[in-house]
């Protein structure tokens, strides 16, 4: 199972990894910024425990990198039965946080199921669609989504998650769309979407919380209630304006130290960053995002087999989402919905699990001469 010879060490992906590292880094740096002391007696630990899952993640990583991606797809049942299992458990005997049950609590120790179970929902998915020969048929495109994706989407669905539930059901029709359909289904499923559209939106609706249907409502009209329900989005704008075309300059940023911003650390990192570095350091920020994703997508071109193709390009549009919806919800052409901007917002769990599929996309990358 491990094998790590001359050819893996030569066509090491160090660009993807340097790439992931310095984005890791300006997030820890922009953390400390965020959250630094204004008055005596103060203290932020958010940055140090960034930093301290930052090298953890490193390792993770390197860990991954040490094994054939191959492997993933002998054990991804297992894996998918065990992350469906630890959502149940979230549902049952889930810590409930900011009007959701999202977290589990091992001790002292609280993490998301749901961060890792993203990427062992596209291990298993890719696995799935790998071993079908040809475009998919009828049978097989129900089969994947009903045994697949359905169940995780409503798990998260009830937690509530719902920037996660909607990322599995975007990588899903990616996928099976990267993979070909016949003419018929493609054509069944474009039907079957549009006549069930109505019904979703109107199921979708209702099952909302209070707060979610509020971060829409926001999004449509922000300045309908601008101290209530859209002073999130009407801050971010604020913030993420404020630096102008060259910033204001590091730890000269006002809005989210003196706390207009709300979640100036996590979800609304990327508005601090803006405030403080201005267009041109947002520009240079997002061409690494960029750089990062054609780098997946080179990488799942050159995979060696069908599984590391499907695999690598669902990592890629994983992060791509993450990407332009934070993004998004930042300067508010996106409602707000909890996703974080991979390996810059602060979370511990959210980090690791990214550096663990940035792990999965060298390992593929690393592999791609690999004729066995």
């Amino acid at each position: 199972m491990l094998r790590i010879d001359r050819r893996t060490i030569e066509s090491f992906d160090w660009v993807t990894l340097l790439i992931v590292i310095v984005i890791a880094v300006i997030g820890i740096v922009t953390i400390f910024s965020a959250t630094r002391p204004l008055t005596e007696g103060e203290h932020s630990p958010f940055y140090i425990k960034q930093a301290t899952w930052l090298i953890l993640g490193v390792i993770a990583l390197l860990f991954i990198v040490s094994f054939d991606y191959v492997w993933l797809s002998r054990f991804c049942l297992p894996l998918y039965i065990l992350g469906i299992l630890t959502l149940i458990a979230v549902y049952i005997a889930g810590k409930i946080g900011m009007g959701a049950q999202r977290w589990l609590s091992l001790g002292p120790l609280s993490f998301q199921p749901s961060e890792f179970f993203k990427l062992i929902y596209i291990i298993m998915l890719s696995q799935q669609l790998s071993i079908i020969n040809g475009p998919l048929r009828t049978t097989s495109l129900f089969r994947v989504f009903f045994l697949i994706v359905l169940p995780p989407f409503v798990l998260l669905i009830k937690q509530p998650n719902l920037g996660t539930a909607l990322i599995i059901m975007i990588i899903f029709a990616s996928l099976i769309l990267a993979k070909g359909l016949y003419k018929k289904v493609a054509i069944l499923f474009v039907i079957i979407s549009l006549i069930s559209l109505p019904f979703l939106g109107n199921i979708f609706w209702e099952g909302l919380r209070d707060y979610q249907k509020n971060r829409i409502v926001a999004f449509i009209e922000p300045k309908a209630d601008p101290s209530g329900i859209g002073y999130h989005i009407n801050q971010s704008r604020i913030t993420a304006g404020s630096g102008g075309l060259i910033g204001k300059g590091y730890m000269n940023g006002t809005q989210g130290p003196f706390r207009f911003l709300p979640e100036k650390h996590t979800d609304f990192i990327f508005a601090v960053f803006a405030e403080e570095w201005g267009f041109l350091g947002s520009f240079i920020l997002l061409f690494l995002y960029l750089f990062l994703i054609l780098r997946g997508l080179d990488t799942a071109r050159k995979a060696r087999d069908d599984f590391g193709r499907l695999l690598a390009l669902g990592i890629t549009l994983m992060f791509s989402i993450y990407l332009f919806v934070n993004i998004g919800m930042t300067l508010g052409i996106a409602p707000v919905v909890g996703i974080p901007l991979p390996f810059m917002s602060y979370g511990g769990t959210a980090l690791l699990s990214n550096l663990l599929s940035i792990g999965v996309l060298i390992s593929i990358r690393s592999r791609r001469f690999y004729l066995f």
